[in-house]
């Protein structure tokens, strides 16, 4: 008899494979971190094997969050108990974006800036950009200012 993976333990293996690669680590390097082989990582990181609580705090401490991390971000139907009596539903935050190889290359090249003033600037210009994205450019189709 074969059960699917609790969504919980899928969305904490999600986040314990995000952060793992947003640091650049092998599942081989984690897996010698916490003594154990890279496929048991495989599996924490499908959700296939539940991750005791021991063994989630010692994650917390090799990836440097806090154990929070592994819940954050959690969709209402996963955390909410079986018949719960929440009303509606809350916008879902799209995890698989965090996934993405392009955002993973992107936290990466921006933690690589070493001048933090530089770090700074870059982080404040796309907030602007995506702001004016969002808000409406004032600008014509050809990038130029609007009058």
């Amino acid at each position: 008899m074969t059960s699917k993976p609790n969504p919980v333990d899928v969305h904490v293996g999600k986040r314990v494979r995000l952060r793992r690669t947003l640091l650049g680590l092998s599942q081989e390097k984690l897996g010698a971190a916490l003594g154990l082989t890279f496929q048991q990582v495989q599996k924490y990181e499908r959700g296939t094997n539940r991750i005791g609580s021991s063994r989630l705090f010692r994650l917390s401490q090799i990836l440097d969050v806090p154990v929070s991390f592994f819940f954050d971000d959690m969709e209402q139907d996963v955390a909410a108990p079986a018949g719960g009596v929440a009303e509606g539903t809350r916008p879902t935050f799209e995890s698989d974006q965090l996934s993405r190889r392009e955002t993973l290359e992107l936290v990466r090249a921006y933690y690589r800036i070493v001048d933090p003033t530089v770090r700074k600037r870059l982080f404040e210009l796309v907030k602007a950009v995506a702001n004016s994205e969002k808000t409406g450019s004032g600008r014509d189709g050809n990038g130029r200012r609007k009058h």
